[in-house]
């Protein structure tokens, strides 16, 4: 019995390891290739929950960062419309080499372009 729960534990133990972080992050959406779509100048992410973020959480310029995102899970969201622009994406944050990826949960548009960025 004593030799169950320490197996119990253990798994318990992992699976919060491995647990994958919501964050909010801010940058500017550019589609690379035919529906592959990633995050450029993009700000540290920050935790945060998968809903649209409220008007509190909206800045009133596009804060700029030095960070890029692999979009994932995209297919659910009309990201066309975002294309080029300032944009506020919640998602699961998964850390990777040589780009973190982040799985969508949902897009805003803060700035109708990003600037210099390209």
């Amino acid at each position: 019995m004593l030799r169950i729960l320490a197996m119990i534990v253990s798994l318990v133990q992992t699976a919060s390891a491995s647990k994958v972080d919501i964050v909010r992050v801010a940058g500017c959406l550019r589609e690379t290739a035919p529906g592959t779509w990633i995050l450029v100048d993009a700000t540290d992410p920050v935790p945060s929950n998968a809903n649209v973020p409220p008007k509190n959480e909206i800045p009133a310029t596009l804060p700029t960062g030095k960070n890029q995102f692999k979009l994932i899970g995209v297919s659910e969201f009309d990201l066309p419309l975002h294309r080029d622009h300032g944009v506020i994406i919640k998602g699961l944050y998964i850390k990777a080499q040589p780009v973190s990826r982040l799985n969508i949960t949902s897009v805003i548009t803060i700035a109708p372009s990003c600037g210099g960025s390209k």
